[in-house]
């Protein structure tokens, strides 16, 4: 019963509030990509290890990962697709904050936000295909719903990849203006989008209240495991401390935002999907918080890109 329910509903926001959304998200990208310069990417070609550890902890490993854990505990399909989904977007984009709170490397954590947002043009879309059509009852879903994956990467492209392109030429035009503007924009941004969530979540309220402690724990457990998979990727290629808790908080801070407009976008808010990227979106705040509280308090020597 609860299957049925579960995964056929659907999530009520209007397309006027998903026309607002992919606005501000663009703008909440806008104002991450006006602090990223070119001098940001000066590592990868120097000392590249670091951030293609975290490249292949954040696009390879954890969305196989993911399907390994859906495998273990066979979710509800809607619920499986959410965690897909969830697995196939970029870093979140608090993530730099977290990283700084944590005494992590924050000039890896920017460098791996900007290349991770660059790859997701591609990777988001492809990594969701791949491994929800390898897992049967997640594709049965999709061939219901006939999804199309060149559309996704349209639209992928137009919030991360324009934003993320123009953000920067202003920076190296005018790197002044654009820290001025980045300081209010990100944050007026992202609190607003923040709002928009609550909304959708306020709106629907007793299908949340209805289905949370069953997406809860699912979320914790997915959480912990991307965590847990950046810091095994990071302790793998033998990287310093500083680097390890970037590469673990950039794995477990996703842009959930994200992947909630692709799932209002293209799945109609399909129930399952939704309700778990959005209570990710606001768990893995929290989480991030408590990590950054508990490492700063062990403070590490800092160190250029490994």
């Amino acid at each position: 019963m609860t299957e049925n329910i579960l995964d056929n509903i659907h999530i009520n926001f209007d397309s006027g509030s998903l026309w607002v959304m992919n606005i501000v998200l663009g703008l909440v990208m806008f104002g991450v990509a006006l602090e990223i310069s070119v001098s940001d990417f000066k590592p990868l070609w120097l000392r590249p290890k670091a951030l293609i550890a975290g490249l292949i902890s954040q696009f390879l490993v954890l969305p196989a990962i993911t399907f390994l854990l859906v495998l273990a505990i066979e979710p509800l399909p809607s619920i499986a697709l959410g965690m897909f989904m969830v697995a196939a977007c970029p870093g979140g984009n608090i993530s730099n904050f977290i990283s700084y709170l944590s005494n992590a490397n924050t000039a890896l954590s920017v460098s791996l936000t900007a290349m991770a947002t660059m790859f997701a043009i591609v990777m988001t879309p492809l990594n969701f295909h791949f491994w929800s059509m390898l897992y049967e009852p997640g594709s049965s879903l999709i061939n219901e719903i006939s999804i199309s994956s060149i559309e996704m990467f349209k639209l992928v492209f137009l919030l991360l990849g324009l934003p993320l392109a123009l953000g920067m030429l202003i920076n190296y035009k005018m790197p002044e203006l654009a820290l001025k503007i980045a300081k209010k924009l990100k944050i007026v941004s992202l609190v607003f989008f923040i709002g928009l969530v609550f909304i959708a979540l306020y709106n629907n309220r007793i299908i949340f209240m209805d289905y949370i402690l069953y997406v809860f724990w699912i979320v914790l457990a997915h959480n912990l495991l991307a965590f847990t998979t950046g810091y095994g990727i990071g302790k793998l290629f033998k990287l310093p401390v500083d680097s390890i808790r970037s590469i673990t908080i950039e794995t477990g801070i996703q842009n959930s935002g994200l992947g909630l407009l692709l799932i209002f976008t293209f799945f109609d808010g399909l129930g399952g999907m939704a309700l778990l990227a959005a209570f990710w979106g606001i768990w893995h705040i929290v989480s991030g918080l408590i990590l950054a509280a508990f490492w700063n308090r062990k403070s590490v020597a800092k160190e250029t890109i490994a």
